[in-house]
């Protein structure tokens, strides 16, 4: 018998073994519980066969004995756009702008500093820095970008592009890989975000992205960071036009990168998975895809994602386009951090997610759900909350 209280939601959940219980089940949790790699298809058996509240208890064990601390951690920082022209033609992106439109913009440094100034005064210590695949913004552009930022504030981190952006600046530069990272890396790159990998099958991405880098060449992209042990993240966005099975190699293709940084590297620092959003998107206008995405999948999915990924140490759980509460419960279920307050976002927005955190909710919200907050930074180093730190009103 195995027993999973959730206090907080005046929940207690007893799994009881009995005999005519698939022995199977009971052999794919005593593997996970000791940490080996699952296959896709032995994942895939979970998932359809475990009951919720069985796959809840595993992840939680696996949370309890990687990040033995038991705080949730958190973050500030602000999603900053570089530029919202793009020539990808993402057709789950409401924010971008093709060349020439007469909304189209490149963020000048004046812009930066104003922004950067809130942030601090917010308690922030960092840019997330994305944009579009704008066809004249080279590797020049943003290396003298990122010296610029780090002249005027060296103490702010700089957690920018994507492999997307990296090959595509490769593209337009005749270059490698590796030349560009060293080259943002030297300019003033602090860690590499993992944007748009989406799912990381050809197939899918011909869909819904066919203006990005294919599955392999993202992963390649991660790999040489590692490699210059540039510190990462993943993400995985789900609940679209991919099948079970799609997300399951996914999954595996991010261990297996993980599996071969080398020693000294951190490599995949966290894994956020998050649900399509799908207002007014083309995906949802000409194919009719939309997010059906229920609570209890999107729990069962945070689960799997800490039973599939034993090499990665952080989960996090994306209150931003699944709301508060479920996000709350994904903390019984494997997640450990819920990311950034995200003092501005605009891209998942503009496609209709609707939440929003303060320094002060968000803290709220974790200890709501039974865990003490701590805030932290990108390398997931705990920070002290700024004693100067002034409240961000949320009119956005």
């Amino acid at each position: 018998m195995l027993k999973f209280n959730l206090q907080p939601y005046g929940c207690t959940f007893v799994i009881y073994y009995t005999k005519g219980r698939s022995m199977e089940l009971n052999d794919l949790f005593k593997k996970a519980l000791s940490f080996d790699f699952l296959t896709a298809e032995e994942g895939m058996f979970l998932y359809k066969n475990a009951a919720l509240t069985e796959l809840m208890y595993v992840a939680d064990e696996l949370r309890k004995k990687q990040v033995p601390h038991g705080k949730v951690t958190w973050q500030i920082d602000r999603n900053v756009n570089t530029t919202n022209v793009c020539i990808a033609n993402c057709k789950f992106c409401n924010f971008y702008r093709i060349p020439g439109h007469a909304d189209a913009y490149i963020t000048d440094i004046e812009t930066y500093k104003t922004k950067i100034e809130e942030t601090i005064k917010y308690g922030g210590d960092q840019l997330l820095l994305q944009g579009g695949h704008h066809p004249q913004l080279g590797l020049s552009f943003y290396v003298n970008l990122f010296k610029e930022l780090k002249y005027l504030y060296p103490n702010i981190k700089l957690h920018a592009l994507g492999p997307p952006e990296v090959a595509h600046i490769t593209k337009l530069e005749k270059s490698t890989h590796r030349e560009v990272l060293v080259a943002l890396k030297e300019a003033g790159l602090d860690s590499l975000p993992g944007a748009g990998a989406e799912i990381l099958t050809d197939r899918v991405r011909r869909l819904i992205s066919k203006g990005k880098c294919g599955a392999q060449e993202w992963l390649d992209i991660m790999h040489e960071a590692h490699k210059l042990n540039i510190t990462t993240s993943a993400t995985m966005m789900f609940g679209h036009v991919e099948t079970l099975q799609e997300r399951f190699e996914h999954l595996i293709k991010i261990r297996e990168v993980q599996s071969r940084k080398p020693a000294h590297a951190k490599g995949f620092l966290a894994f956020i998975p998050w649900t399509f959003q799908d207002v007014d998107t083309l995906l949802a206008k000409i194919r009719g895809v939309h997010n059906l995405t229920t609570a209890e999948e999107y729990i069962r999915m945070i689960a799997i994602c800490r039973i599939m990924l034993p090499n990665i140490k952080n989960i996090q759980a994306s209150w931003l386009t699944v709301g508060k509460q479920v996000a709350q419960i994904c903390l019984h279920a494997g997640a450990n951090d819920f990311g950034s307050i995200m003092i501005e976002e605009n891209v998942v927005s503009a496609a209709g997610a609707p939440h929003r955190f303060t320094s002060s909710s968000i803290q709220q919200a974790i200890k709501e759900a039974g865990f003490e907050p701590q805030l932290r930074n990108q390398q997931y180093e705990w920070r002290e909350i700024p004693k100067t730190i002034v409240e961000q009103v949320v009119n956005y």
